[in-house]
């Protein structure tokens, strides 16, 4: 499509608006007009992500605003309520954790706190989520990611993204910040500023360098809070880091498993992603790092779960096998409403998966 606008704004004379016409050689009326006429040709091919950039006052907004009217997301009312209860009342509660989940906000005792209590990373993860819940097709979310930290923004486009392509939505997001660029991974791009528009292959994601080694157990208060079960750690577990740039990022741990009839089984114990690095798999690659280091040591190393996201993933992963008679992925309880209506862990479903190694020879 063609797109021509133009905005001027009304000058009411005045004293001082007469003084500052005289400091310029041409009408102040003509400083505050501005025009785009630029082609935007988004029918001409299935997409789901694009993006409009350019810097602040280069007509973004208003130019988002001409090409989808009514689709572009306002500020979003929050209650003080928990945080799951401000989703669309007839959304059920697999379908809110699991949204929540894909955008990168995997802690439940975040899903459980009013959105006020959340960090700036938190709180822009829950409005993405709330987005995509409360619109059907294409949503348009202006100021993407300008009120978070730049790391943040960056993990959390590429949840985003990844949320948006996975469910086959359509997801513009309109900012000021080039650097989301490489990890949104857009379909498109709209550069208000060049007036350019043009297609684009999606590539990979950056890579992010993931170190692991063994921490001592007194990081663990850093994680504690946002695991989803309690937050005691075995006295006799394992504990290893995840660093990226040298920074403590993700936690996790395995503990010995007293198995009647082998003593080579290791028991996963306690994996947590900080809030501002979930969405990137960390937790999952973090463990099967452990697992395989274990199985080069001679053990297995076994996990139980009730977690949804930590399940799906898991589910999918060649890394793991389910165990056990019961190898569903629904909760065993014979009540029906237990399947959908509950965060209570102790009533969801537990899933047992064991690690499957790398071996040389394949």
């Amino acid at each position: 499509m063609h797109v021509e606008i133009t905005l001027s704004s009304p000058v009411r004379q005045s004293a001082r608006v007469l003084q500052l016409q005289g400091m310029f050689d041409v009408p102040i009326e003509q400083k505050l007009t501005s025009s785009w006429a630029i082609d935007v040709p988004v029918e001409e091919r299935p997409w789901n992500v694009g993006l409009i950039v350019g810097p602040s006052g280069a007509g973004k907004s208003t130019l988002a605003r001409h090409l989808w009217p009514g689709r572009v997301v306002s500020e979003q009312a929050w209650t003080d309520r928990a945080l799951v209860d401000d989703f669309p009342k007839g959304m059920s509660i697999k379908d809110i954790v699991a949204l929540l989940g894909a955008v990168g906000l995997s802690s439940p005792p975040a899903w459980l706190r009013p959105y006020a209590t959340l960090s700036n990373g938190e709180a822009f993860r829950a409005s993405m989520a709330r987005a995509l819940a409360e619109a059907e097709g294409l949503v348009v979310v202006d100021e993407f990611t300008s009120v978070v930290d730049r790391q943040v923004a960056k993990v959390a486009s590429h949840a985003v993204a990844k949320t948006v392509r996975r469910r086959g939505r359509q997801f513009v997001a309109v900012t000021c910040h080039y650097d989301v660029l490489d990890w949104l991974q857009p379909d498109w791009v709209l550069d208000v500023a060049a007036s350019e528009f043009r297609w684009r292959q999606v590539q990979p994601r950056p890579q992010l360098q993931l170190e692991v080694r063994p921490v001592d157990r007194a990081v663990w208060p850093l994680f504690a809070r946002h695991h989803y079960l309690t937050g005691s750690l075995h006295r006799a577990a394992k504990c290893f880091g995840g660093f990226i740039n040298g920074e403590l990022v993700a936690f996790t741990s395995y503990r010995h498993f007293p198995h009647p009839k082998t003593k080579t089984i290791k028991m996963a114990h306690r994996t947590v992603v900080l809030p501002d690095y979930q969405g990137l798999s960390i937790g999952g690659k973090l463990t099967e790092w452990v697992g395989q280091h274990l199985y080069e040591q001679g053990y297995r190393l076994r996990a139980v779960l009730s977690h949804p996201a930590l399940i799906t993933y898991r589910s999918r992963s060649p890394r793991w096998r389910m165990v056990g008679q019961d190898k569903t992925l629904g909760t065993t309880s014979s009540w029906k409403h237990m399947h959908a209506d509950t965060l209570n862990p102790r009533r969801l479903g537990t899933v047992s998966f064991e690690y499957v190694p790398r071996r040389p020879d394949r």
